[in-house]
């Protein structure tokens, strides 16, 4: 599955590199985060609270930062562990750009969830990782100074479906939730050296 986003944070690119790589500032953005801790230049462990519909939560995972080329960006790989809940795995490539004043973030993740909470309704999955990334960007943005701004989706969104079949509107759920336990445990870690 891939997991892809887009935001303008409205702070010099040298300024967001900097704060995606400051414990402190991406423990303070993450949405349910309980601890973040740099373990080397390279590596990062967290833990996380989430709230998945009924499902609540407690992810535990370890981050690795790779292919740095600061101010630029950098890979992440990492992996979460929820207990009963499941698991979230993969990785994530982050871009920065200078973008009319501010800088364009720009990510592509690939990830895997398992165990209950991949059981859980896709709609419901989707809204809450959707929930949660706008979380961390506002926040991000705010510590930076500004509002942050999702870029317009290069492809047009799906037409409506009928109820028995509802349509997907932007990334697939499953995505959603790995990309954001990962960008949660990894950006937030990670976004995210």
């Amino acid at each position: 599955m891939e997991l892809t986003g887009d935001y303008t944070i409205p702070a010099a690119r040298e300024a967001v590199w900097a704060a995606l790589n400051d414990p402190e500032v991406l423990r303070a953005c993450i949405p349910g985060c309980e601890s973040l801790e740099k373990t080397s230049d390279t590596e990062y462990t967290a833990k996380v609270r989430t709230k998945i519909g009924p499902m609540t939560a407690v992810f535990t995972g370890k981050v690795t930062l790779s292919e740095l080329d600061p101010p630029n960006g950098y890979r992440i790989d990492g992996e979460g562990q929820g207990g009963v809940a499941g698991f979230a795995k993969g990785g994530a490539r982050v871009d920065l750009t200078a973008d009319d004043g501010g800088t364009r973030l720009a990510y592509t993740a690939d990830a895997q969830v398992g165990g209950k909470m991949a059981q859980l309704g896709s709609r419901l999955i989707d809204a809450t990782a959707r929930k949660m990334a706008d979380a961390f960007f506002d926040a991000f943005s705010e510590r930076l100074g500004g509002a942050a701004a999702e870029a317009p989706a290069a492809e047009p969104e799906a037409p409506e479906a009928p109820p028995e079949a509802p349509a997907r509107r932007g990334l697939p759920p499953l995505v959603w939730i790995a990309g954001i336990i990962l960008l949660v445990v990894l950006l937030h870690l990670i976004f995210v050296g």
